[in-house]
Formats: C-alpha cells, structure tokens, sequence
C-alpha cells in the first residue's frame, strides 16, 4: 500500500483519472430545429403527413368564386360569362313547349279542358276529377323534367343547349345535384302552375333582371344556382 500523499496545497497531477479539467468556455446549446419545421421532422407549414392537393374549380383557380367563399373582390372573378337574359327566356319557352305540347294533347284526350273558357285559371276552378289529375301529372312532368336535366352531367335542358347555356352552382361551378336541382325547378314551377302562371314567370323575370351581380331568379335564390354561358 503506497503512503504517497498529494504535497499539501498542490493540484492533483495530471493524469489522476479522477481530476476533471474544466472546458474552455461556456457548454453550447444544443443544434435548433430546422427553419419553420419540427424538431421531430415534419415539413414546414404543414403536417408530417404531407398537404393534399388543391382542386380546381369549373369557374378557374383553386378555390371556388364568392360569395361563400369570401375570395376575391371582384364576385365574378373566375366565373364563365352569365348568360345573357334573352338567351334564357328563350330557353325557358323551348323547355316549356318541349313538355307542354304532350301535355295538352294528353289533356285534350281525357277532356281536361272541357268549360274552358280562355283563362288559364279557369282549369283549376273546375273542380272536376280529370282537370284536377292533368294538373297534378302536368305539375309532376315539368318539375321531373327540369330536375333530371339540369342534374345530369353538362347541367343542361334542351332549351339551354341549345342556346349555349348551363345551370351551375355558385359556389364552385359544379353541376347541380339532385336536391339542389329539384328545390330549383319546384320553385320555378309549382306556383306558376297552381295559380298564377304569367305573373310568376314575370316576377322571375324581373329579378332576373334586376339581380345583381348574378341575374338569379327566385329559384337561382333558393338553389344557390346561377346561369352561366357553356361555351
């Protein structure tokens, strides 16, 4: 057992391995995350799982035109021309001649019109049981003829296509769905046909006109629709 001490008031030497030297300077702190990202890797402004890609709207861009979405200042920005206001009224008599045409001569054979008298109220004022079906079947035909056609793919009735125009929703230029095309055409169609035929199509026709920026007619309103040019 060695009896060699440490000389009184000296350093330990050197190479004791129990003698720490202390570092030079401050211990630096540790590396910091990478700009804008997490310590843990996930890309900057976005989550570790990556962002999904953005969709493009009918009307252009990436985001749908106002006024849900808020976007731009212009609320037309992006859209396809609205289609012009006689260009609809003709479409809109070439789709009711297209179903009412049939429609009469389907009322004429079952003596639908008997007592008419040359008002068109007059065939609800009847009261008898066959004016009474070829209205309800006439209210069902049109309703069901506007829901299908402006649901399908190109949002299109006859009368449209051939006028160069398409129905679409105004927040994202998609073609209607099926709800939104029948809350459409039921209002478009059911109080014309129930009393007040001439005076609903010309209160349409008015907020058509009057509407701005979107010319929509009271079942555009309801629909959330608008009327663009398809071409």
């Amino acid at each position: 057992m060695s009896t060699d001490q440490p000389p009184p008031g000296g350093q330990p030497p050197e190479d004791d391995p129990f003698f720490k030297k202390p570092q030079d300077g401050p211990t630096p702190p540790p590396p910091p995350p990478p700009p804008g990202g997490s310590p843990y890797g996930a890309p900057a402004g976005g989550s570790p799982y990556g962002d999904p890609p953005q969709g493009s709207s009918p009307y252009g861009g990436n985001a749908p035109p106002p006024p849900y979405s808020g976007g731009a200042a212009d609320p037309l920005a992006g859209m396809p021309p609205l289609a012009p206001t006689g260009k609809r009224l003709v479409a809109r008599i070439v789709d009711a001649l297209i179903v009412g045409i049939p429609m009469s001569l389907l009322g004429w054979l079952i003596g639908s019109f008997e007592g008419y008298n040359g008002n068109w109220d007059d065939i609800s004022d009847q009261g008898n049981g066959k004016s009474l079906l070829w209205q309800l079947i006439t209210m069902i035909v049109y309703v069901g003829y506007d829901t299908y056609m402006t649901s399908r793919k190109n949002g299109q009735t006859v009368g449209k296509r051939l006028m160069g125009l398409r129905v679409a929703m105004l927040n994202s230029g998609t073609v209607p769905e099926t709800r939104a095309s029948l809350m459409r055409a039921v209002v478009l169609w059911v109080p014309a046909l129930i009393c007040c035929f001439c005076i609903w199509w010309l209160i349409n026709l008015v907020m058509i006109l009057v509407d701005k920026p979107y010319k929509q007619g009271l079942h555009d309103k309801a629909a959330k629709t608008v009327v663009v040019s398809a071409t």
